[in-house]
Formats: C-alpha cells, structure tokens, sequence
C-alpha cells in the first residue's frame, strides 16, 4: 500500500512545479460572455454535461440532451437549458435550489474540440421560455437559466486521445448489460423481473422522452 502522504501533492506551488508553465493563449482564453464562437458552437451542440454540487452532499454530474441547439441563448450573459422528463431523483435541480454554482461542459458528434461555461444557476417557470421549449406539443415543467461567468474552449487532446467520434472504435450495444440488469445486480433486487423491466424501459424510451 503505497504512503499518500509522501506521494501526495498539498498544495498549488507544488502541483504547478510538476508542469511546464501555463501557455499565454491558454491564459488568455477565457472570456466572461458569449461571444459569437461561443454561440455559433451551442448552436450546433445537441448534449451537453452539467456539473452542480449541494454543500455537504459533493458533487454531481449529469447529462442533458436533445436537438441541436435545444439550448437557448438568451444574451452575451444567459442561456436557458430546458429540463426533459427522467427518473425524477431531481438530482441537478434539488442542487440548483441549495447552491447556484454550475458547469457546463457541450459537445458536439464529429468536433473535437469542447466548450466550457461556468456560471451561477438558477430555475424557472416563465411561460415565454418553456413555451420556446416546448417539443412535439410537449412543454418542459421547468428551466435552468444559467447566468454565465466564465467560457472557453477546450481543446481537442481528451476527445482525439480517446477516439470518441471514430467509428471503428465504437463498441456493440451488447458490449454491457441493460441498465434495468445492472441496477437489479448491484441493489440485489431479486424480486424485480428484469426481462419485463428491460421491455418496459426500452418502449418509455420510444415513447416518453417528451
């Protein structure tokens, strides 16, 4: 077992002397609005990682997806994201109620590089927003409107290491169990008929993402 302590890293001078030094542009980059690259990239983003935290509880992540551009930039300073039906453990948004603090990080199928915002949310129930949501007659029950901080770019080395948008390095559907199989095995929930689960999750699947 290996001694934290002596290979541990406590603070920040030590952490940046194991680094080169942070490149100018690298410093530079981040802005405090969003500025016509970084609307043209939501734009085109159909999913996107919030990243929210409760005091006390650590920290969450969470994925939201739909349509390009499901995100509406409202300004240089405020995007609307609009909360989809799910497992309602309400996660993110029992967060947002407890600490604003929020970030984001979008993506996009086929481009490398990431766009990164960081700002303080809140949510909302203003009929304008949620009406400009609305999908298939279907109108979001809330919205998180995120009033942005901090934006930039992130550059393609993560998503080029990992190949994320190669075909040939996509793995089979079968390459895991279902979801309803997994959670059954980890929670030991024998009583739950899993075949049954699995068809009920894959019809909701068709048909309730609205």
């Amino acid at each position: 077992m290996t001694d934290d302590t002596a290979n541990g890293v406590e603070n920040e001078d030590s952490l940046r002397a194991l680094y080169p030094p942070v490149s100018e542009l690298a410093r530079m980059k981040q802005i405090d609005r969003l500025d016509r690259h970084a609307r043209a990239y939501i734009k085109l983003s159909p999913f996107l990682l919030i990243g929210s935290m409760r005091p006390g509880c650590g920290m969450d992540v969470s994925p939201r997806g739909d349509p390009p551009g499901f995100v509406a930039v409202v300004d240089d300073r405020t995007l609307v994201i609009p909360d989809r039906p799910g497992n309602n453990r309400l996660d993110t948004l029992s967060n947002l109620v407890e600490a604003a603090e929020v970030g984001l990080l979008f993506m996009i199928p086929g481009i490398e590089m990431t766009l990164r915002v960081n700002g303080k949310a809140s949510l909302t129930q203003d009929p304008v927003l949620l009406r400009q949501a609305e999908i298939n007659g279907k109108r979001p029950r809330l919205a998180i409107k995120v009033v942005v901080s901090e934006v930039f770019f992130h550059c393609a080395k993560a998503l080029r290491r990992a190949k994320l948008w190669e075909e040939d390095h996509r793995q089979k559907p079968g390459a895991l169990p279902s979801i309803a199989r997994i959670i059954c095995e980890q929670t030991g929930a024998t009583h739950v008929d899993v075949d049954a689960v699995e068809r009920t999750s894959e019809e909701r699947l068709k048909t309730h993402l609205y």
